[in-house]
């Protein structure tokens, strides 16, 4: 067909523009990490200023790219693990706000989505109440009188999805096989889990399911408000849901012009994202302002159900005890957790990441409570985990995201508004759930008697094979000095500078030489010789510049 080779024109297009951006962000890349690419000396400000910028770039190609970039971005806003924190701040903030497309479109699909059971509707506004990179909201009425909504995907968006997410794959593998860029992180899977997640959201039935496990789980609270499913209307690429109407959930002024309070709704939040997490253990996992409102009752509106996440009681479990050991301010045993947990590697030095721990708490759970204590523990959490043996799993960050951005809402609500006070009596329930009841802590100590006992016994045995081998010289004792091994390895790469100095020197003496002869084109040769040379003395000079920070696990001198 003739619409072939043009369609298949405009995806070579498409994948030419996506490459064209992944390169020129590498070059980028590779530019800011280099020493004389910051004129008057790199400074930490000024590199942590070029990542800001080179963050707010990609924010804004993605934004160009459309559905499958947009998503791409806001799945990888939760992974700290693989991205620096200014770039997860910036991607955080992605909001898939796209024009709509038109309305003879919009009935064009619900015509072959529905069928003959487009009949039901008598009457739908042909101007949407929102769009975004997935689909459009039309309100509608329907032959019984009821009033719904109808979330119409995008024409072709699955078309255009794969073949976004197949240039996604081949850039993950070129971004494995670098050696920096691919150290310690899995791009390829990824990438496949980014597929997985992305393909799902294409299928608005499980978004109806989604909303209608919800709506169960708040059946019986009035406070809470999810539009209720309309099964019959649904479809694979259509989603009929009730018709709620509510104030946006930062428009204070609204809020209080009906007469509701602020802070109570602020309460009312938070109190229901931490039931889902605790409780039910299915939250939602985008909660920013445009997925919430208020009733002209004071309920509280849940809206948009495509990103969900669930917490396995196993996890949930390990929570608790994350929790009690966070409440005892016991750095040693929240970093065991954590191991045990496979968040952090069981064969690293656990005692820079204890220090760090230690500071996080101290500085989270001492009174008087800042206000804003969720978004700094996020941020010095996203600090600790980037570039390090740490693998956060995407179910927790979006919990800790969710957490901050409830805390901006209820601190726009009200001023005094404070997470961690109304959090308290739902973490009890979760730290009990964590194995903490009597019995169980009769067991513990029991456990940890019979533990100690045997390496009180055993302990008489190893002093004397310790000593054994100290009379017969075989005891070996290392010795690991952080301030010695930086200034050994500073002066070896002095020395490697040196030699490479002498070196450029002798060839420039050469290229001298060789250009007053009688053949002074062979000058080249020198020269050629010296670039790699004179690249790498470069490098060196900044890594001796940097010296301090050379592979130096961040807080290990605190």
């Amino acid at each position: 067909m003739p619409a072939g080779p043009i369609q298949r024109l405009r995806n070579s297009g498409r994948a030419l523009r996506i490459w064209r951006a992944v390169l020129l962000l590498v070059v980028w890349l590779w530019w800011d990490s280099r020493a004389f690419s910051y004129p008057g000396g790199v400074t930490p400000e000024r590199r942590a200023q070029r990542q800001r910028r080179r963050a707010r770039w990609l924010t804004g190609q993605l934004l160009s790219f459309g559905s499958a970039f947009i998503k791409l971005g806001q799945l990888l806003s939760a992974r700290p693990d693989v991205l620096p924190a200014s770039w997860v701040e910036e991607l955080s903030r992605l909001q898939d706000s796209v024009p709509a497309f038109p309305f003879d479109t919009a009935q064009l699909l619900l015509e072959q989505e529905l069928g003959s059971r487009c009949a039901e509707i008598v009457d739908i506004e042909p101007e949407p109440l929102g769009a975004a990179s997935l689909a459009q909201v039309h309100r509608a009425s329907l032959r019984s009188g009821r009033q719904v909504v109808f979330k119409i995907q995008r024409p072709g968006l699955e078309r255009l999805f794969r073949l976004d997410l197949e240039v996604m794959q081949q850039v993950a593998v070129v971004l494995q096989r670098h050696p920096r860029w691919g150290a310690g992180r899995d791009w390829v899977s990824i990438a496949q889990e980014c597929r997985r997640v992305l393909l799902r959201e294409l299928d608005f039935r499980l978004e109806a399911e989604h909303a209608a496990r919800f709506r169960q789980q708040f059946l019986d609270d009035p406070g809470i408000r999810i539009p209720a499913v309309v099964w019959e209307l649904t479809t694979r690429r259509v989603l009929c849901l009730d018709y709620v109407p509510g104030i946006k959930i930062t428009d204070r002024a609204a809020i209080l012009e009906a007469g509701i309070d602020p802070a109570a709704v602020a309460e009312k939040g938070a109190a229901s994202y931490l039931q889902q997490l605790v409780r039910f253990g299915f939250f939602h996992a985008d909660p920013h302002p445009g997925n919430l409102a208020v009733a002209r009752d004071g309920a509280l509106i849940y809206y948009d159900f495509g990103m969900v996440g669930s917490l396995s009681q196993r996890l949930r479990s390990r929570l608790g005890r994350m929790v009690t050991a966070a409440a005892a301010r016991d750095a040693a045993a929240l970093v065991r957790e954590l191991q045990a947990a496979g968040v952090i590697a069981a064969d690293i030095d656990p005692g820079p990441v204890r220090r760090l721990v230690r500071v996080m708490l101290t500085e989270a759970l001492t009174p008087p409570f800042s206000a804003n204590v969720l978004e700094k523990l996020s941020g010095d959490l996203y600090d600790l985990v980037y570039g390090q043996p740490f693998r956060l799993p995407p179910e927790l960050i979006f919990v800790m995201r969710a957490l901050s951005t409830f805390e901006g809402v209820g601190r726009s609500l009200d001023p005094s508004f404070s997470l961690v006070a109304i959090a308290r009596p739902y973490l009890l329930p979760l730290m009990s759930a964590s194995g903490n009841s009597p019995n169980d802590l009769l067991n513990q100590l029991g456990r940890q008697a019979v533990e100690v006992g045997s390496r009180a016994l055993g302990l008489p045995q190893r002093l004397e094979e310790s000593l054994a081998r100290i009379e017969q010289g075989d005891l070996q004792v290392q010795i690991r000095a952080g301030e010695t091994d930086r200034l050994l390895r500073r002066l070896a790469l002095s020395q490697q500078s040196a030699g490479q100095a002498v070196l450029l020197g002798a060839l420039t003496v050469a290229a001298a030489l060789l250009a007053a002869s009688a053949r002074p084109a062979l000058t080249a040769v020198p020269v050629v010789l010296g670039l790699p040379v004179g690249l790498s003395w470069l490098k060196l000079q900044a890594r001796l510049k940097r010296d301090g920070r050379i592979d130096k696990l961040p807080g290990a001198g605190a």
